[in-house]
């Protein structure tokens, strides 16, 4: 998977628009206008603060099913998607939760959106809505049949939740992108709003190889520019959010901020790249003086 062509960088800032409850789930509010306002809010705060990427998800639908969302899930993400599409011009992704990889693929390949994140596409997780088995096998062949180009990306040892496999993350790393098929991978912390430790995220790196890695939870302006020295990217939600809060809408200064972080501190390194370059060159080849 190439991020720069997807996203017109090698490390994308990808912004979470989370869905006010939908049709049929616990917590549906019974206006769907309501829905698509907010959601065409915080793409749009989203994209003026800079990000590379968005990614839509149901997140206030919990209680989830494990699998299969209702069909009024998937038209009403349908709708929504197309609404963002028409909106904003960076790429969008699509989450169906907690693991409907199938809807969540027909909704990107209906809707032209580029990528879709997979909370559980190898191995099998014991989770809050019961044991989630790996999809890749039916994912990969639904794919091919929609000729679609949508790329999977891939959560490894997802958040809240526990492998009944092996809990080894270089394997874990490893099966994903070798017998799932997965385009890139994503790492996150335990919970929602924890971020993947320095460690984890370079073994995680080193087992990936080329393929990219993306931090999945609990980036923040605080903490990104460690945690990038190891990630290809980073998906950002809970501290973009109104006073950090996930419940809230999205902060568009907070965006503003998170991103110039990042650029600021890509700016630095490759400064200090140029410098080190020039040291090499002047002392290890260029001036015998």
């Amino acid at each position: 998977m190439n991020l720069k062509q997807i996203f017109n960088t090698t490390q994308p800032i990808i912004g979470v628009v989370h869905l006010l409850p939908l049709p049929t789930s616990a917590r549906w509010g019974g206006s769907l206008d309501a829905i698509i306002d907010r959601a065409e809010q915080e793409a749009v705060a989203l994209v003026s603060g800079g990000v590379n990427g968005i990614v839509v998800e149901n997140f206030f639908d919990a209680p989830f099913p494990k699998s299969r969302v209702d069909p009024a899930v998937v038209s009403a993400m349908t709708t929504i998607v197309t609404r963002l599409r028409e909106l904003v011009a960076i790429p969008i992704g699509i989450n169906v939760l907690r693991n409907d990889s199938l809807s969540a693929m027909a909704i990107a390949s209906c809707t032209g959106a580029s990528f879709i994140r997979v909370n559980v596409l190898s191995g099998v997780m014991a989770t809050d809505q019961g044991l989630i088995e790996g999809c890749a096998h039916e994912l990969l062949r639904y794919r091919r049949e929609l000729g679609a180009d949508v790329k999977i990306m891939a959560d490894v040892l997802v958040k809240h939740a526990q492998p009944l496999s092996s809990s080894d993350l270089t394997n874990a790393v490893r099966e994903t992108i070798e017998r799932g098929l997965a385009d890139a991978i994503i790492l996150s912390g335990a919970v929602t709003g924890s971020p993947p430790s320095l460690e984890d995220l370079r073994l995680a790196k080193a087992a990936a190889g080329s393929t990219p890695m993306l931090i999945g939870s609990g980036a923040s302006v605080e903490n990104i520019n460690s945690l990038m020295q190891f990630a290809d990217g980073a998906i950002v939600s809970s501290s973009l959010k109104r006073q950090g809060k996930i419940e809230n809408s999205i902060d568009p200064i907070r965006v503003s901020q998170f991103v110039e972080t990042i650029r600021q501190d890509l700016a630095n390194r490759s400064v200090q790249r140029a410098i080190d370059s020039m040291k090499i060159h002047k002392y290890g080849m260029g001036d015998r003086g």
